[in-house]
């Protein structure tokens, strides 16, 4: 799989599924705040490191896969789940990735500028989320010459 943008699915995207992404997304802001209202701004910033809209963005890339699928005349329920588990894993090394930055920022932001530490940041957020990525394709693909991975099923 080739990491890309299709800028042309915006379009294929229903008003009502943005409302929904739009409400997780500012609900989960809000319990970040409140949990570093209540517990202090370290436990809350953790918080904010969820990816507010992953849950309704996997269930409405399932949905869209499997309404796919049933245009075409087939039962898409396992390639809605492959699908949403590939998205799931790019969430997660994102989030690793995110990690790592906070991480960079933590430990360099004392002794360096912000100028300089931003850019190293997000250059390892970067680095650790599309290593991650690779690494988990070269992992999954190890050992099944001739079949086929989870990102070719139809």
């Amino acid at each position: 799989m080739i990491i890309g943008a299709r800028f042309s699915a915006i379009k294929g995207i229903k008003p009502h599924e943005w409302i929904i992404r739009f409400v997780f997304g500012g609900a989960v802001c809000v319990a970040a705040g409140l949990i570093a209202e209540h517990y202090g701004p370290v436990v809350g910033g953790l918080f904010l490191a969820f990816p507010a809209i992953f849950p309704a963005g996997a269930s409405l890339v399932e949905t869209h896969e499997k309404e796919h699928k049933a245009r075409a005349g087939y039962d898409g329920t396992n390639r809605g789940r492959v699908v949403a588990a590939i998205d799931a894993y790019g969430a997660a090394m994102g989030c690793i990735g995110l990690a790592a930055f906070a991480c960079v920022f933590w430990i360099w932001l004392p002794r360096a500028s912000v100028w300089v530490v931003f850019p190293l940041a997000t250059f390892v957020w970067l680095t650790v989320a599309v290593g991650l990525w690779l690494l988990r394709k070269r992992v999954l693909h190890r050992g099944r010459k001739g079949s086929k991975g989870a990102e070719e099923i139809r």
